[in-house]
């Protein structure tokens, strides 16, 4: 099979794993009727507002971060995603990563 210089290897859609990982359950979330998707786009515009974002945005850390800030905040006020439990997620997660050598996966302890 040759190759065909003229045709570029296709870019990554998204430029982190867990840029995927929180877009697919945001879909996933919407799909299985926790919000639709205009009360979705209403909230995400919100953070963006708030955050004083007034350009436009490549899809990348500021943009995910918004995502997953407006994630959070839908989950918490339908009671499904409480502060404490994020918190106490978030800092299992960073134990996990920070003790994990590179190139590894990352694993929560049970």
């Amino acid at each position: 099979m040759s190759e065909c210089p003229d045709i570029a290897a296709p870019e990554p859609v998204f430029a982190e794993p867990w840029h995927a990982q929180v877009f697919a359950l945001t879909v996933h979330l919407n799909e299985a009727g926790r919000f639709t998707w205009a009360e979705w786009v209403d909230r995400f515009s919100a953070t963006l507002a708030r955050h004083g974002v007034s350009r436009d945005l490549d899809g990348g850390e500021d943009y995910f971060n918004a995502w997953l800030e407006t994630l959070e905040t839908l989950l918490s006020e339908a009671g499904e995603a409480v502060p404490e439990e994020r918190a106490r997620m978030r800092a299992a997660w960073e134990r996990a990563y920070l003790s994990t050598p590179h190139g590894q996966p990352v694993r929560l302890a049970e």
